[in-house]
């Protein structure tokens, strides 16, 4: 039983060079679609995205000193502020915006580091934590479905791209249950592969952009002090800045997932004073080259829960592919010829995966559901979550999904009687056990 709980890969191990290529590439594929979204989407480059993605991943595993296998990528939170901040002052103001968000994240660090996390479990209970942790996996379902069963170019539900989305993510499923040894490792990479061939043959790709790219093309890079002089614009700050404050919570529930899945506690080793930190230097590093805030990605986290390789070096090697994949225009172009209809089949299976890890937890730590409390704290958490109620603070900024869930789950643990004592850290992170299927 116990040899079922070991990684394939723990943390520090390297694998071998051919293997590590694999591995890494694909974790490129589960971050690229969405990485590359959000600058197409705000009028960012996504070259540069790429970039700032690889850099940001790597200076947060340099920052955490290579505990956490996780992976950084463009923040779907800033897209709505980011457009409002280019119509006040450019890009380059909205940049400077996304710098100062990145300094929120280091000051919330220091407050951490300065006053430790014993206080962080009290208030983060399993009670709490499970739901959260469902409500970021399920809160990204509709992404999922969306993705699949939709054309991208109409909107328009497609018979064909849903196919397309059901295949691979039969493909995903029927090779982490069935596939073993080296094979066993790369699943969802097999089935992008696999669901790729079948779009193709349906239609679905189009190689134009392709044939248009040139080979190597230095990104489009936006530098305070050399392409342009920086300027603060206090609406600009006040628009962009409170962001930090939901993105911070949804990276505290990402530690929770990873810490839950390698059977480790983040949260005190390396400290979410380091995470915050990393993802904050990572955050003001895109800033400064012209790139969205980075966070930390639930695609990613599902493919470490499902190939068991918690290995950094695979991270730090995806990291690399999208550095390098940034000035290359070719490669760039082919990986963007990926369907949606295939990646939102693969992300079925992946966010489902976060969203069982949260159950796990109340499962593992037995929290009794036959006790009203923990009913209640459970249901409120989960529908605000994914309900998508949100508080309208300002007229640009909101606390919404699930920061606003979490918010009111820790209010409500603390306020109504009978909350048992807290947990030890390390029992509430014990590994996920596998078992084979059958």
């Amino acid at each position: 039983m116990e040899a079922m709980r070991k990684p394939i890969l723990d943390i520090d191990e390297r694998p071998a060079p051919a293997v590590w290529a694999l591995l890494s590439t694909q974790h490129l594929f589960a971050m690229f679609g969405a990485t590359v979204l959000v600058p197409l989407l705000t009028g960012l480059s996504p070259a540069v995205a790429l970039v700032t993605s690889g850099c940001g991943t790597l200076a947060y595993i340099l920052i955490t000193g290579g505990r956490i296998p996780v992976y950084l990528g463009s923040s779907f939170a800033f897209i709505a502020p980011i457009i409002s901040a280019i119509t006040i002052g450019g890009i380059e103001g909205a940049m400077i915006g996304c710098l100062f968000a990145g300094l929120a994240y280091l000051l919330v660090a220091l407050a951490i580091g300065g006053f430790g996390t014993g206080w962080l479990m009290r208030l983060l209970p399993p009670i709490v934590v499970g739901p959260v942790i469902m409500v970021i996996g399920l809160g990204l379902a509709g992404v999922a479905i969306d993705m699949a069963m939709n054309d991208p170019t109409t909107k328009a539900y497609s018979s064909l791209h849903f196919g397309v989305a059901l295949f691979t993510l039969f493909v995903a499923i029927l090779c982490a249950l069935v596939l073993r040894g080296f094979f066993s490792l790369v699943p969802v990479l097999i089935a992008i592969a696999a669901g790729y061939l079948v779009a193709l043959a349906a239609g679905l790709v189009d190689f134009s952009t392709v044939l248009d790219a040139p080979l190597f093309a230095v990104p489009d890079f936006t530098v305070p002090f050399v392409t342009h002089a920086p300027v603060i614009d206090w609406t600009i700050l006040a628009i962009i800045v409170p962001v930090a404050i939901v993105t911070m919570a949804e990276h505290t529930g990402d530690q929770m997932v990873i810490s839950k899945i390698t059977g480790r506690n983040f949260l005190r080793t390396p400290g979410l004073h380091r995470s915050l930190a990393g993802d904050g230097v990572a955050t003001m590093l895109a800033a400064l080259l012209g790139g969205p805030p980075n966070t930390t990605y639930g695609e990613n986290i599902g493919v470490v829960a499902i190939t068991r390789v918690f290995s950094v070096w695979v991270i730090g090697g995806a990291a690399v592919l999208a550095v390098a994949f940034g000035f290359i225009g070719t490669v760039s172009a082919l990986i963007q010829t990926v369907p949606t209809a295939v990646m939102g089949g693969v992300a079925i299976m992946l966010f489902g995966i976060i969203a069982s890890s949260g159950l796990r937890m109340l499962i593992d730590n037995r929290v009794d559901f036959g006790e009203t409390r923990n009913l209640v704290i459970a249901s409120v958490i989960l529908v605000l979550g994914i309900g998508g109620a949100f508080i309208q603070v300002t007229a640009e900024f909101k606390v919404a999904g699930m920061a606003l869930a979490a918010i009111v789950g820790i209010l409500l643990n603390l306020l109504i009687p009978g909350r048992p004592k807290a947990l030890d850290p390390d029992a509430m992170f014990k590994p996920i056990e596998h078992r084979p299927a059958g």
